[in-house]
């Protein structure tokens, strides 16, 4: 394709909204915000933004040169079926976002004639939020020409590619997970040990907490992990963490957290007193790692 492709977009939720959006800014043409349900309403006024046209499923003309299939993960290979017998493939480029899926669960497609891949944005996407997705690293793989069709648009988009293969989808997404999802859910838990320490807001705890989060995401971008870790752990005082897991045994799940992460740090930071913190843990030695 030497002009830029016409792109149909299934599914109107948050990334295919924000997929439409930052495509439209960048040049191209949607043909189709699809919509399957009650979603009727989302999709036409993400149509009207991006001057296209929300279509029901079932009436979708699908004559776009590109498909995304945005949909839930678990309707990925079923909506795949049911747009196989809806228009000619041969010849279309399909894809779908889905950071644990990978390209075969488009095979419905591929089999009438269409290249398929899975190209998903290492970025977070919910309501009330609308990121760019310049500068985003996008993990494709698939078939070359839909590999390729992808990868110019990410470049069209300003974001960056890499390569994953599809037996590492599970990793490579849970890897994803801890830098965001899993994140939440450790702040969320920050949130928990602030109320207890005195604290009773929780928007006065996120306010606190925002100049420490902010730093320490700016000193691990520019240093790396071990010149930015700092604490108790880092510095050998054993007589600090012990303060903390009784302070913390009020609060049985936040104390599980801690020592969980704790552990991790001892195996992967450089921490002094070792042996004592794994005692006053009570955690098992390590396995020793080749190299170390």
């Amino acid at each position: 394709m030497s002009a830029k492709p016409k792109i149909a977009i299934v599914g109107a939720g948050n990334l295919g909204s924000a997929l439409a959006r930052a495509l439209h800014g960048a040049g191209y043409r949607i043909s189709e915000i699809v919509y399957h349900g009650g979603r009727g309403q989302g999709a036409r006024q993400l149509a009207a933004r991006v001057h296209s046209r929300a279509v029901a499923l079932p009436q979708a003309r699908l004559l776009a040169d590109l498909v995304w299939l945005c949909v839930p993960d678990s309707q990925i290979a079923s909506c795949s079926r049911e747009l196989a017998g809806m228009a000619e493939w041969r010849g279309k480029i399909a894809l779908h976002p889905s950071g644990v899926l990978a390209s075969d669960e488009l095979q419905a497609l591929r089999r009438r004639g269409a290249a398929v891949a899975a190209a998903h944005p290492l970025m977070t996407f919910v309501r009330r939020s609308s990121p760019s997705l310049a500068a985003v690293p996008f993990a494709i793989e698939g078939d070359a020409a839909a590999v390729r069709a992808a990868r110019r648009m990410v470049r069209d988009l300003g974001g960056e590619f890499f390569s994953v293969r599809h037996q590492d989808k599970a990793l490579y997404h849970a890897w994803g997970a801890f830098a965001s999802p899993l994140l939440i859910a450790l702040l969320a838990g920050a949130e928990q040990v602030a109320r207890a320490a005195g604290v009773r807001s929780s928007a006065a705890a996120r306010k606190r907490m925002l100049p420490i989060l902010q730093q320490t995401l700016h000193n691990y971008g520019a240093l790396g992990p071990a010149d930015a870790f700092s604490g108790p752990l880092v510095r050998g005082d054993v007589a600090t963490v012990r303060r903390h897991l009784r302070a913390l045994a009020r609060l049985p799940l936040a104390r599980q957290v801690y020592v969980a992460l704790a552990q991790a740090a001892l195996d992967t930071l450089p921490i002094r007193n070792r042996k004592e913190l794994q005692s006053v843990l009570k955690l098992p030695s390590p396995p020793k790692r080749r190299g170390r």
